[in-house]
């Protein structure tokens, strides 16, 4: 046994770890607590400043001392001269490095690095910016150093060429870093601008976001299309560049607008629609009837909402019942410096003014025919893409996007069955994907409606889960919504203030509360659903012109009491149970 190591044993090893850590728990708590007693007492004194070094160079994260560590060195700016400020915070930013080395991604060392910046007296911004290619070179997706580092580009005035040439390169050594495909779409709309003359005339103001893509030259966008198509055929299961590729492939958010008014000479209402939901009380939105002001509050559709695509206001008493009398009614928005004419002719009782889907370019692109075929050789490409990778759901995703921004009712039997493959190889985001499809066979249908010129909307079994785009249904008189899956008539569908029949049979809707209120609504057709309590049915009471409810197929049509029950909730209204 003479000259071997005597190997301890792990309860021996276990015992001493134990107190080890019990004496360096015992250091670190003491040096705590004279810190919070000296923070107390308000001193800021170096050994205070070498207490929050000891504490923070094992514990980064503790933002309690990083803010008494600001303090103290605040107090010493009052007590130095600049020389000496200046080798303090230089001495600060080397003990942010050892830091950054206990926990690369650490809040408090990143926000305390940042406020070091903005304070000392002279940076090397060449050098910060050395070290967060440094941090970037360990960890591309280290978001705190990209936070930091774009406060470094912004005050070292690095050019907009050098950063974009630095995106090239962490995304030639990695398709995968969403980080730099996300900063190359800041960086593309002021490197390459598109021109004026080219610019879509009903984008939003040049800060959002989702109009940058409209903002590239098409000469640039083409070229990152060739990148981006290089990244997904390499790996096409990766899903950073598909995004990137989903943010150049976008369309501009719509502009703020008045899009329809509608007035109702029996209710002497004035219902507007606009094309984003906005709070209309506080706007100082403005009715002008024959060319006077006049005093009306504004509501929205459903107490739900503050802010809402429609807006309705009651005239005064008189103003316009008379339908021998004929009427202009203009509606000003003073804070957005837009009006909307519309006339009430005599012999009519209502009148509305307003732009149609089709005229706005709400469900597709406005394309170019350069862009157009532009766009047809994407397709191509992600097509070819297919045959290769048939299951692939980012691919087949954008496939379907490119089909939307071309022509949306041509594409819709494609669309569908990319759909179904989509639910099928990716089952967990069913749900999604289903509502997706709901969203996009309801622009159709509005297409659809609106190219024959009609007020019926008719989406009966197309496998609808969700409502969307009700405020472009404002008008609309009588909807089929039949034969889909739809669990419930959601409070955006108090937006259709026009509705006089709803069909909603075969679905499985348990919830009404979108039917509150409506002022035109007579006919209620819900065999086979899932209503189950009288409750349920309560927002129908609120509809004064309801006069017919079928409701055969319900649970709530087979207790014993429900005809006397329903007769006390809707007088007026004829049930139909059996």
């Amino acid at each position: 046994m003479h000259g071997r190591v005597k190997i301890k044993s792990t309860a021996q090893q276990e015992e001493e770890k134990k107190k080890e850590r019990e004496k360096k728990l015992k250091i670190y708590t003491a040096a705590r607590d004279a810190c919070f007693s000296k923070r107390k007492e308000g001193i800021c004194d170096d050994e205070a400043l070498n207490l929050t070094q000891q504490l923070l160079s094992s514990n980064p994260d503790f933002a309690t001392l990083w803010n008494y560590r600001r303090e103290i060195l605040m107090h010493q700016e009052t007590v130095k001269e600049e020389s000496e400020v200046q080798k303090m915070y230089q001495a600060e930013l080397s003990f942010l490095e050892s830091c950054l080395k206990v926990n690369p991604k650490s809040y408090g060392s990143w926000h305390h690095r940042s406020w070091v910046s903005e304070r000392a007296p002279q940076i090397n911004w060449a050098r910060e910016l050395s070290l967060c290619d440094r941090c970037l070179s360990l960890d591309d997706r280290n978001f705190h150093c990209w936070d930091y580092r774009r406060i470094v580009v912004k005050k070292s005035a690095v050019p907009v060429e050098k950063e974009l040439e630095f995106t090239d390169r962490l995304i030639g050594s990695n398709f995968s870093n969403y980080s730099s495909w996300h900063y190359r779409s800041t960086l593309l709309p002021l490197l390459h601008p598109q021109s004026p003359e080219s610019a879509p005339p009903s984008d939003s103001s040049p800060s959002s976001p989702q109009n940058h893509t409209h903002r590239v030259c098409g000469e640039q966008l083409l070229k990152e299309y060739e990148l981006v198509q290089n990244a997904f055929f390499t790996d096409p299961n990766d899903q950073s560049a598909w995004f990137y590729y989903r943010w150049l492939l976008g369309r501009a958010e719509r502009e703020e607008m008045i899009s329809c008014v509608f007035i109702s000479r029996d209710e002497e209402t004035v219902t507007v629609a606009f094309s984003r939901p906005v709070n209309a009380q506080p706007s100082g939105l403005m009715v002008v009837l024959d060319g006077q002001p006049q005093q009306v509050d504004w509501r929205s559709v459903h107490p739900q909402f503050k802010h809402s695509p429609v807006w309705i206001c009651n005239l005064p008493p008189g103003s316009i019942s008379d339908i021998a009398n004929e009427h202009n009614l203009t509606v000003h928005w003073p804070e957005k410096h837009i009006r909307r004419d519309c006339a009430l002719y005599t012999g009519r009782s209502e009148s509305w003014c307003r732009e149609s889907a089709t005229d706005q370019e709400l469900f597709r692109s406005e394309l170019s025919v350069e862009k157009s075929s532009v766009l047809q050789s994407e397709l191509q490409s992600c097509n070819q893409l297919l045959e290769l990778e048939p299951l692939n759901k980012w691919c087949l995703l954008t496939i379907i996007l490119l089909m939307r921004a071309l022509d949306p009712l041509s594409y819709e039997k494609e669309t569908l069955a990319h759909f179904q493959t989509l639910k099928e190889v990716d089952s967990m985001r069913l749900a999604y994907y289903s509502d997706l499809c709901s969203k996009f066979m309801i622009e159709n249908t509005i297409l659809k409606m609106e190219y024959a010129e009609v007020r019926v909307l008719s989406a009966v079994n197309k496998n609808l889960t969700t409502l969307c785009h009700l405020d472009q249904l404002l008008l609309i008189t009588h909807i089929n919504l039949s034969s889909n899956q739809l669990r419930r008539i959601s409070a955006h569908f108090s937006m259709l203030q026009c509705l006089e029949v709803l069909e909603a049979d075969d679905n499985c809707i348990d919830n009404l509360e979108g039917v509150y209120g409506l002022p035109k609504l007579q006919e209620v057709l819900l065999k086979n659903n899932n209503i189950f309590t009288q409750e349920a049915l309560r927002p129908l009471a609120s509809c004064p012109k309801l006069r017919h409810l079928d409701l055969r197929g319900n649970p709530v049509a087979q207790s014993s009491d429900a005809e006397s029950r329903l007769a006390e909730l809707l007088p007026s209204v004829a049930c139909r149970l059996r």
